[in-house]
């Protein structure tokens, strides 16, 4: 219990930080009606409220029979999700939302179980239709990359 107590006092202090560092940015321009810093600072102060609550409950948190252990294949799984994550962000910008999303999503579907035609049907959808909702319902902007030759 006390090493959860450390680790949440611990990762509330990243969160004070990362809300310092945030607090006074501003961009040059705004395409959204909150600012670009209202984001960030949201997250960060959910995730400083769920922390508090882990600093000061009263008893540990018991791991019951379902939940997976933590064993050498479930590390390996964790490891192999950060690794896509830091591909997907490094391909973002060069090849584009929709083909980033499907590159690092179907093998991410793979690792946790999924079929071959169900993770690529469903990862190439959500791909597209995710870009559709920010880009053209939100009016959030997102790189379209190498297929930005499809444009207008």
């Amino acid at each position: 219990m006390l090493v959860q107590r450390l680790f949440a006092a611990a990762l509330l202090a990243v969160c004070a930080g990362l809300a310092i560092m945030a607090w006074p940015y501003q961009a040059p321009f705004s395409y959204e009606p909150v600012g670009p810093r209202a984001y960030p600072l949201l997250m960060l102060g959910l995730m400083a409220v769920a922390l508090l609550y882990l600093l000061v409950r009263p008893t540990a948190i018991a791991h019951s029979e379902d939940e997976p252990p933590l064993d050498r294949a479930t590390l390996t799984k964790i490891g192999a999700c950060t690794v896509l994550l830091l591909v997907f962000a490094g391909l973002f910008e060069p090849l584009g939302f929709i083909l980033s999303s499907a590159l690092i999503g179907i093998p991410m579907a793979r690792l946790y179980g999924g079929k071959w035609l169900p993770s690529v049907v469903i990862v190439g959808a959500m791909s597209v239709l995710l870009y559709v909702l920010f880009d053209r319902v939100m009016d959030v902007p997102l790189p379209m990359g190498v297929l930005s030759v499809l444009e207008n």
